[in-house]
């Protein structure tokens, strides 16, 4: 297992403006008859960027310029995820198989036959349902932290820590039931991040959690079944795959990734020092980085 340094004093990471999202940059497409807002930058291969909870297509806008001189590097916002249309009745940012579906739609509606997808948390764990689904689809896989806790089940030792997981998460899906998402964002990506994690974010990161609201409020609501992702789904795939923790994530997330690394039957696994579970924010030259040089391997 590799492990990256990372200089977070000299890491720089940038986002554009909420107003600029609808400048004549972002594009939209119809996909699984929904409308998703897109953008991209380079030529060449395409590379497929999937966002996280609480985070739209802009998580990865100081990103993708790193990726321009090789790749054609697209991020998109996934359905009930800000700029598109979204609803607290919507699409729970959960629903990772519904969102993996949405993917395909998403690349065959570009035009495209077979992408590379990089991918964080929520957005992880669609592109998993997608390589499962759709392995034609899939050149290389890129996985940070994805929350498939499918893959645990039947794993000896777990049972605790997903029930302390499960009561860390409470008090903030409790506080949005209740209408108090101003408590209720910063709660989660505490209990996510660790202490503080809401309160290092910059200010344009803030208010891209707060934009995305309405597919957690839809998480902490639906009555929608949980999707299980599970290990012989994992051993279907056989796309090189890249996994990375952040060194100071929660247990919880390395557990999930040790599965997966024991499922997947083609993998690489990394740990991003310095970092917590958002670690292409948090640590974005060395998660360029390694993201690069993992795709100029495979």
């Amino acid at each position: 297992m590799l492990r990256l340094l990372v200089n977070l004093a000299a890491a720089s990471y940038m986002l554009i403006s909420v107003d600029a999202a609808h400048s004549d940059d972002v594009k939209r497409v119809t996909a699984n008859g929904a409308e998703l807002y897109y953008v991209e930058v380079g030529q060449g291969e395409p590379v497929i960027f999937v966002h996280g909870g609480l985070q739209d297509y802009r998580m990865w806008l100081a990103h993708l310029p790193k990726f321009a001189d090789r790749y054609r590097a697209i991020a998109y916002s996934r359905r009930n995820h800000f700029p598109n249309d979204a609803s607290p009745e919507g699409m729970p940012d959960g629903a990772a198989d519904a969102h993996g579906e949405d993917l395909a739609a998403f690349v065959r509606a570009l035009g495209l036959s077979k992408v590379r997808v990089v991918a964080h948390s929520s957005g992880a764990h669609a592109a998993l349902f997608f390589a499962a689904i759709r392995p034609e689809m899939v050149v290389s896989l890129t996985l940070n932290e994805p929350p498939a806790t499918g893959i645990l089940a039947g794993v000896p030792g777990v049972a605790d820590m997903l029930k302390e997981w499960g009561n860390a998460q409470a008090p903030a899906r409790q506080a949005v039931k209740a209408g108090d998402v101003k408590a209720g964002i910063p709660l989660f990506v505490n209990a996510v991040g660790g202490p503080g994690a809401y309160e290092r974010r910059s200010n344009a990161d803030q208010e891209m959690n707060f934009d995305n609201v309405a597919s957690f409020q839809a998480d902490a609501t639906t009555k929608r079944p949980r999707p299980v992702f599970t290990c012989e789904m994992a051993k279907s795939i056989s796309a090189p795959t890249l996994l990375s923790n952040g060194e100071r994530s929660p247990k919880f997330f390395y557990r999930i990734v040790d599965q997966l690394e024991t499922c997947l039957p083609n993998r690489e696994r990394i740990i991003i020092v310095g970092s917590s579970h958002t670690v292409p924010a948090e640590a974005p030259d060395a998660y360029d980085q390694a993201v690069l040089t993992f795709m100029g391997k495979h």
